[in-house]
């Protein structure tokens, strides 16, 4: 498990999170969802420790992956993967050959991540994390940049992983992935959160926080002015 309780989290002065107390559980992924702007990205690096003042996970057991991730050194896939490896101290090859597998990169293992695509290279970078064994996989838009058959390849991959034991949580845009793929969705806005909801909920709770009509429709859609 991995949590926070805060009743606020500041950054240079500025509070950036308020009254933050969240959990995610071995065997469940949370889907952190909002606007720009919301706190995703911020309530992720505070569990990562990554913020001024909070503990540090240890690395074996906590592995996160930043948004946009690359790799700016001309190494193979398989080196990147490898990478992994580190907070272990060795270079198991199993973790590394599973890991590839498992993000579709194997067939690119000797190929360099900065000549490969956008999308190949995010998944390169995913392999990395999952390579590092963890028991819990903090992935900020892990689908970015991604086709619609990758980015449901990916999920798929991640509900295994959750349901093998592992607690993810992640931050997504796409809220048709979190209703199809997320055990809970976390909602945030101005740096609280708002819902917490069984994923498949999302859509409509999205809808009523944000203001957006809902109806048939299973997409919430902006309004026009004649809406007002």
């Amino acid at each position: 498990m991995i949590a926070l309780n805060a009743s606020r989290i500041a950054l240079s002065g500025v509070t950036v999170l308020h009254d933050i107390a969240f959990q995610a559980r071995e065997g469940e992924m949370v889907a952190l969802c909002g606007p720009n702007g919301a706190g995703k990205t911020t309530l992720l690096r505070a569990l990562a420790g990554l913020l001024p003042g909070l503990p540090v996970p240890d690395p074996r057991r906590v592995a996160y992956l930043p948004q946009g991730a690359r790799s700016a050194w001309g190494l193979t896939v398989a080196e990147t993967v490898a990478l992994g490896r580190l907070p272990h101290g060795n270079t198991n090859p199993d973790p590394i050959d599973r890991a590839m597998r498992l993000c579709g990169v194997a067939d690119l293992r000797d190929a360099r991540i900065d000549r490969i695509s956008g999308g190949q290279a995010r998944r390169a970078m995913l392999a990395r994390v999952v390579a590092t064994e963890a028991k819990v996989l903090l992935l900020d838009e892990p689908t970015a940049d991604l086709d619609p058959d990758a980015a449901h390849a990916i999920m798929t991959l991640l509900a295994g992983l959750a349901r093998d034991g592992a607690a993810i949580v992640v931050v997504l845009h796409a809220l048709d992935l979190v209703r199809d793929y997320a055990d809970r969705a976390v909602l945030m806005r101005d740096g609280r959160i708002v819902v917490d909801v069984p994923g498949g909920e999302i859509i409509a709770h999205a809808a009523a926080a944000f203001g957006l009509p809902w109806g048939l429709d299973p997409r919430p859609r902006l309004l026009r002015p004649t809406d007002r």
